[in-house]
């Protein structure tokens, strides 16, 4: 499984998230594969250890790959959440009063993004809402 990180905005304004993951199917050479997400461009970008982000949006609809390092984001209701090497995050917080992120340890974060192209299905697939468990 794909971890994924969806940032969205709400009617009030403000950058939320939800956790899922990328749906999976059958794919090639008995791998699981997602279904194909067109996209405009790609790139790389390092921030090095200590690196933060104060509160921005972003800046177009697009998928950001963590490689290498782990960092801590904040929403503006006050949550957070980590990404770790291996997560995405679907960014979809293009207006808004968006969000804020630090890296957490001593690992320089290493991504790429991928910006989709206009309208383009991601295979998000939202983790099921909590349920609370019946009191005895």
């Amino acid at each position: 499984m794909i971890r994924c990180v969806r940032l969205w905005v709400g009617d009030d304004g403000i950058s939320h998230f939800e956790e899922g993951h990328i749906e999976l199917g059958p794919g090639p050479r008995r791998d699981v594969a997602s279904a194909r997400a067109n996209a405009a461009t790609i790139s790389f970008q390092e921030t090095p250890t200590g690196g933060t982000l104060p509160w921005h949006v972003a800046p177009v609809r697009q998928l950001v790959l963590t490689l290498a390092g782990t960092l801590q984001f904040e929403m503006g209701d006050g949550t957070t959440f980590i990404l770790r090497p291996g997560d995405t995050l679907l960014a979809e917080d293009t207006t808004g009063g968006g969000h804020s992120w630090h890296i957490v340890g001593d690992e320089p974060w290493r991504r790429a993004y991928v910006v989709l192209a206009p309208g383009a299905p991601v295979p998000f697939v939202p983790s099921a809402p909590s349920v609370p468990s019946p009191s005895h």
